[in-house]
């Protein structure tokens, strides 16, 4: 079992910065890919980023790239996100997840382990 806790959410305004952190714990070896994933009121949950073990093989949803970047540290054993020019429609509950398997990491379903997720407001 991969155990995960996320942290950094909040509230900001539109066109500011919140840098979102998982950490990982128990079977880690088991998370070859982390990824995260928000769900927005009333929509189903959506991929957003996802990093391999290396670090140098990461996907970004279209809505997102130029603006998220994604990053782990095996070390540490966490992933962070770090979201720059904030938009209203990028709030949601923002999940933190991770699978063994490295194979089509935009996938929602593949995953294994998620954690409880946590809030990000983006005020207009």
């Amino acid at each position: 079992q991969v155990q995960l806790a996320e942290s950094g959410g909040g509230l900001v305004q539109a066109g500011g910065s919140l840098r979102l952190s998982c950490a990982a714990s128990g079977r880690t070896l088991s998370a070859n890919v982390m990824g995260w994933f928000r769900q927005a009121p009333g929509k189903e949950r959506e991929f957003v980023a996802a990093v391999r073990w290396s670090g140098s093989i990461v996907y970004y949803a279209d809505s997102v790239k130029g603006r998220f970047s994604i990053s782990r540290d095996n070390a540490k054993k966490t992933v962070h996100l770090q979201m720059n020019s904030l938009k209203p429609e990028d709030t949601a509950v923002y999940y933190c997840a991770a699978k063994a398997t490295i194979l089509k990491d935009t996938a929602l379903d593949l995953y294994d382990y998620w954690g409880q997720g946590t809030q990000v407001t983006v005020s207009s």
